[in-house]
């Protein structure tokens, strides 16, 4: 655990924008101990990786929030979407670094503009921003994120229907009462967040357990092994509509 101190010292973040991050919900520290100290975890750094990254490439904070809070956000893919911009940008420093020098020795009155195009970079943020943004699930969990719902106190819900999985995993994923249990969490997340499609439940479950943040999360809330349980039960469930 490091403290906002530490955080801002090891990533050059300030301790003002680490402080407005968690005011925005963008980065919540892992835990905020009795004397209001905010800790951050491993967890907390990674997310915030992501978080400069996009900023690097002008993503708006209110994207940026909305992307790493999607609950099928990939970061593996996020990440080869942002080394692609990356690139492209890139190019387009590296062109206007040679029209400069261009500028600089053949003098000042050349008029090429072309230098100044950024319609690549801009073409393929749009795809990344659409990639995310375009779905109808995304859509809903927009418009209702614009809202007064809580969606810390839903997520708490959420993770209570993960506790009692957690207390049914020593039982077969086809069991009956665990089949109840998946119906309960993916009715939740269609009255909470969107509509909970079998596909979307079914690539959630994929991803309780492929990423850590997520893995850990669920088995805090229900014991070790939970996540890889839900992950099961998710699975046939789907199988099996």
């Amino acid at each position: 655990m490091r403290t906002v101190k530490e955080v801002s010292d090891y990533t050059g973040v300030s301790v003002r924008t680490l402080h407005h991050y968690d005011a925005i919900g963008l980065l919540k520290p892992a835990k905020v101990t009795e004397a209001g100290y905010r800790l951050y975890d491993d967890a907390a750094l990674q997310r915030l990786q992501s978080i400069l990254l996009f900023r690097q490439l002008q993503f708006p904070l209110k994207d940026i929030k909305a992307i790493l809070d999607r609950p099928d956000f990939d970061p593996t893919e996020a990440l080869s979407q942002q080394i692609r911009l990356l690139e492209l940008q890139k190019k387009h420093l590296e062109e206007l670094i040679s029209h400069a020098r261009e500028l600089l020795q053949n003098g000042v009155n050349i008029m090429d503009f072309q230098a100044f195009d950024q319609s690549e970079l801009e073409q393929y943020k749009e795809e990344a921003k659409e990639r995310w943004g375009a779905t109808q699930a995304y859509q809903e969990y927009e418009a209702r994120a614009t809202g007064k719902q809580d969606f810390g106190a839903s997520t708490q819900q959420m993770m209570s229907i993960f506790a009692e999985l957690g207390t049914l995993r020593q039982a077969s994923p086809a069991d009956a009462a665990v089949q109840e249990k998946v119906a309960a969490l993916r009715q939740f997340i269609t009255d909470h967040y969107y509509t909970c499609t079998p596909e979307i439940l079914r690539g959630l479950g994929q991803m309780y357990t492929g990423d850590e943040r997520f893995r850990r999360n669920i088995d805090r809330a229900g014991g070790e092994g939970t996540a890889d349980f839900a992950a099961q039960a998710i699975a046939f469930y789907c199988d099996h509509l």
